[in-house]
């Protein structure tokens, strides 16, 4: 698998998880709330924000319905339309918050939902998200690889046949620079529904970096899809989980997103290597707890050691007890008190 370069920053296999701040429209179309989330968001310890940049009219019918979690988080006598009408910030106000967001030490990310916004951000973006909603919208991954950008690819609501079908039209075009996410289209999924071993099956099936963009409430299932292979995590996040707004409920604010990038660092950095090996730590604890071969009563000198004649105690600065095959059959040189460590030196 190859890695995605994004500046001084690489998303593979053997760097650190990449971590997605989703800002979303959680900024419910202001942008002073907006920019604020992208200062957090390098406080929180994420290595990009990510916003949603659409046209609503392009976006969504006027009689399209909204998803249930839509119509329980928002007013419920409103249409789709006019319920992301209120959340759309302009392209202008997007390059104003990419310039602001070269203050701070986080990637400016932002998923178009139709081509002319797509168009734009191919401007100046790094990098193209593309949410599970369009991961079938052939049109829309068309005009984003003429870019020749790197793209992270949401995959809910989907199977592997899915998958493939999108990877066939973007490998067709001779593209190929894209990583997969795991993901539940809900907002919040029920646990049973999450599914993180796909995370594995993915990565078995397609070769390509795999991550995972979580709904879930908390922040013990993205920490866990990291220990399944989870090179991507994705998570909303919000300055206040009581704003109005469809999302807001099912995202972390800032001190539950730094918890969980510092469980992310702490399980990255216990997951280590695929090769078991004594740590250097260990090597105290090792001397006091594991047992040396010791005398299990007095034994003369000419005597020829017996089983019966050795027990295992601590400490381990002697015969290590896996080779008392080695000492039994063996005749004391000296006389070895009951309760002595036995050394090979006291043996012929």
């Amino acid at each position: 698998m190859d890695s995605i370069k994004l500046g001084n920053k690489e998303i593979g296999e053997y760097h650190p998880t990449f971590i997605i701040a989703e800002a979303g429209v959680n900024h419910n179309g202001d942008i002073e709330k907006a920019k604020e989330m992208i200062k957090e968001a390098s406080q929180m310890g994420a290595d990009a924000v990510k916003f949603q940049t659409f046209i609503p009219e392009l976006v969504a019918l006027p009689n399209a319905p909204k998803a249930e979690y839509q119509i329980k988080n928002s007013q419920s006598n409103e249409s789709q339309l006019e319920m992301i009408s209120k959340l759309a910030l302009s392209f202008d106000e997007f390059q104003e918050l990419y310039d602001y967001s070269k203050k701070f030490d986080v990637e400016f990310i932002s998923t178009p939902a139709d081509e002319q916004s797509a168009k734009f951000l191919g401007e100046f973006v790094s990098i193209f998200k593309v949410s599970s909603a369009d991961l079938d919208n052939l049109l829309l991954l068309d005009t984003i690889s003429e870019f020749n950008k790197p793209m992270i690819l949401s995959t809910g609501m989907s199977n592997l046949s899915k998958i493939e079908n999108t990877i066939h039209f973007l490998e067709n075009k001779n593209f190929s620079n894209f990583a997969l996410l795991h993901c539940t289209s809900n907002y919040p999924p029920k646990y049973h529904e999450l599914n993180l071993r796909a995370i594995i099956t993915m990565k078995s099936a397609f070769e390509k970096i795999t991550g995972y963009s979580d709904h879930s409430l908390g922040i013990e299932i993205p920490i866990s899809a990291v220990t399944l292979g989870a090179r991507i995590i994705e998570k909303h996040f919000t300055l206040d989980k009581s704003l109005p707004g469809p999302d807001h409920k099912a995202s972390l604010e800032p001190h539950e997103f730094k918890q969980m990038v510092s469980g992310i660092r702490n399980v990255e950095k216990a997951l280590g290597s695929t090769r078991k090996f004594k740590q250097p730590s260990e090597k105290e604890v090792e001397l006091s707890v594991r047992k040396s071969i010791v005398s299990a009563t007095n034994i003369p000198v000419g005597k020829v050691i017996s089983r019966d004649d050795i027990l295992a105690k601590r400490p381990a600065t002697g015969i290590s007890v896996d080779r008392f095959e080695e000492v039994i059959g063996k005749k004391a040189k000296v006389e070895i008190k009951k309760d002595s460590i036995i050394n090979f030196s006291q043996l012929i």
